[in-house]
């Protein structure tokens, strides 16, 4: 396949790679200029030609707008004023990249095989200013999110109110902070899994609420719909295992799904695959349990008094604090699949398929409690079918986010073929390790930078995810532009990590 030359549409899309950001000066003889190529193995450089140089350039001051990486002028920035004016155009100049840290751990280059079609062509060697300020995000997304989170949050309360109207204040109050408990446990889980590429933060403010506040309403306006009709058609209620095994799988799992299925459509730029959606559905599910907990704490202290509230309160929070979570995570999973596989309308099959085994699961979990008759049973049941379930989930989620750290390994190893990155920050910024030493040797830096490392990683995170979608065909979602805005991102990085 072909790669841009400075010339192509900075905006299509076939897998090609922009070319990088010199940033050092290399020996005087290696070529430059946007038609100019690096030959691997090349190790010595002969005398440049300058028969032909132009006046000096005067020094230019970076613009205030960021400048389209693709287009050169074979310009190479000069020294600042006591070391000179510019190089003229073509002077010989070369500029590598300069790496961030090259110290114990970052030596050995990534080698992880590349597909063919993905490989690109040495970047051409230029120079100019990249990017003078931080891509701020859409202002109008942030005030949706923050006033849909607003409304959430105002039927959240809705809800603890009608609690306490029907249970009262003092068993709501305790059941409140009882719930507090497991949900500290779920969400302690999310952000350890979400530590590789961190979702924003009112993405999951939203997923959160979304599953505390909407879907559980949602739950309980189906499940008052059915009884009033099972009464009106019948003269009495559903059955209890019609509602435990059957409506509530359903409804619940549709309701959270929904949730998931907003939050993909809205935050698209964000939702990079798999590992993506089991956080969100993840979220979704702890906030449906929250609230489903301080009911069932509350009627189960209101029914039996503290004993009653024990035993629940055991059985849902220390025995399966993340059964919700298992349940909707299969639904999140399938949609995260249709975030590198399929367009927007087809997502909606990758979410109805997801449904399926995530309302099985929660049918399997709730309607097999209706055939334990002892104690005993009930410990067979939970080490031969919820523990192995568990354990299984914990094995996938653990196999995804492995997938999520080799593919970023491989879209970063593709810049650094094209002159963004060394290979030595590849590692640095692709494995864990890397991670951890890069971390503790930017906080030694003045002004302690380890915050801009952490963006540094995050930001060539989602470089990555949005070179795979390039290359995946799915060009509409993430063009162009926001793979130029990220790579001025991780320009402004490591400027700022090498500076002052």
């Amino acid at each position: 396949m072909t790669y841009p030359t400075p010339g192509d549409d900075p905006n299509s899309s076939h897998g090609r790679l922009p070319s990088g950001p010199p940033i050092l000066n290399a020996p005087p003889g290696a070529p430059s200029g946007p038609h100019s190529a690096q030959p691997e193995q090349q190790h010595a450089y002969a005398a440049p030609d300058r028969s032909s140089q132009q006046a000096p350039l005067a020094p230019q001051e970076p613009p205030l707008t960021p400048r389209d990486p693709y287009a050169t002028d074979g310009r190479v920035p000069g020294p600042d004023a006591q070391n000179g004016p510019a190089s003229a155009p073509n002077s010989g100049r070369y500029f590598p990249p300069q790496p961030v840290y090259g110290g114990p751990g970052f030596t050995q280059p990534a080698r992880d095989a590349q597909p063919q079609y993905a490989q690109p062509a040495k970047a051409p060697y230029f120079v100019q200013p990249v990017w003078s300020q931080r891509v701020k995000p859409s202002s109008v997304m942030a005030v949706l999110a923050l006033s849909a989170i607003a409304v959430l949050g105002l039927l959240l309360g809705g809800l603890i109110i009608y609690f306490v109207s029907q249970l009262g204040a003092m068993a709501v109050g305790l059941s409140f902070f009882g719930a507090l408990i497991p949900l500290a446990v779920v969400l302690v889980a999310v952000a350890w899994v979400d530590r590789w590429e961190p979702e924003p933060r009112l993405a999951l403010v939203f997923s959160f609420l979304w599953g505390a506040a909407a879907a559980a309403s949602m739950a309980l306006l189906v499940g008052l719909g059915v009884e009033v009709a099972a009464y009106l058609a019948t003269g009495s209620g559903p059955g209890a295992f019609f509602s435990a095994a059957i409506q509530a799988p359903i409804v619940e799992e549709t309701a959270k799904g929904l949730g998931i299925l907003i939050v993909f459509y809205a935050a698209r730029r964000h939702f990079d695959g798999p590992l993506d959606g089991m956080v969100y559905a993840a979220v979704i599910a702890a906030g449906f349990a929250f609230t489903e907990n301080i009911l069932y704490f509350a009627q189960a202290l209101w029914d039996g008094g503290f004993s009653g509230l024990s035993v629940t309160f055991v059985l849902r929070a220390v025995l399966s604090p993340f059964a919700h979570v298992m349940f909707t995570t299969m639904t999140g999973l399938a949609l995260g699949f249709a975030a590198r596989r399929s367009t927007s309308l087809g997502a909606l099959l990758y979410f109805l398929v997801g449904l399926v085994p995530a309302i099985l699961l929660h049918a399997l979990w709730n309607g097999a409690l209706f055939f334990i008759d002892s104690l005993g049973s009930y410990i067979v049941y939970y080490l031969l079918v919820q523990v192995p379930l568990f354990a299984g989930a914990v094995t996938l989620t653990v196999l995804v986010r492995r997938h999520e750290i080799k593919l970023t390994q491989a879209r970063l190893n593709e810049y650094a073929a094209a002159g963004w990155f060394t290979p030595a920050e590849v590692t640095m910024l692709a494995t864990w390790s890397g991670r951890r030493r890069a971390r503790a040797w930017a906080a030694t830096l003045p002004g302690d930078k380890g915050k801009v490392m952490r963006q540094f990683a995050r930001d060539a995170t989602r470089l990555a995810y949005t070179r795979q979608r390039i290359i995946t065909g799915r060009n509409h979602l993430v063009n162009r532009r926001t793979e130029q805005e990220l790579l001025a991102a991780v320009t402004t990085d490591r400027a700022v990590l090498l500076g002052p």
